[in-house]
């Protein structure tokens, strides 16, 4: 659950943001720019409660909110998407990734300490 709660909070700050551009346009987008913002704060706060590690949870929300705004900025504004910038949304996944594996292993850990703890309790 807490890895779908994290996606709608990825989706809903992609929202904000991408809201935010057109708002400079067409004023009215402001509206769902507070609301993709408050949206995704609320939900990270869900997602952490779930028991999400905060470096596993912003490091994914920040790099996917990085390069979904890139991506769609690029489909919705004509902005431009260039091949370093695809090399550098593409070290945002890597790294992403990193921090992920990382953090299953430190948990695998943790939880190899905890039974290690109760069997000599025992």
């Amino acid at each position: 659950m807490k890895w779908v709660l994290l996606a709608v909070t990825i989706g809903l700050e992609v929202m904000g943001s991408l809201s935010l551009k057109a708002a400079l346009d067409a004023p009215g987008w402001y509206v769902t720019v507070v609301i993709g913002y408050i949206g995704a704060f609320a939900l990270l706060s869900r997602v952490l409660k779930l028991g999400m590690a905060i470096g596993v949870a912003y490091g994914i929300w920040g790099a996917c909110g990085v390069a979904l705004t890139a991506l769609f900025s690029a489909l919705l504004f004509g902005e431009p998407l260039t091949l370093p910038m695809l090399g550098g949304i593409a070290l945002i996944i890597l790294g992403v990734l990193t921090i992920e594996l990382g953090s299953q292993r430190a948990q695998r850990r943790r939880e190899r300490e905890r039974e290690a703890d109760a069997g000599a309790a025992s």
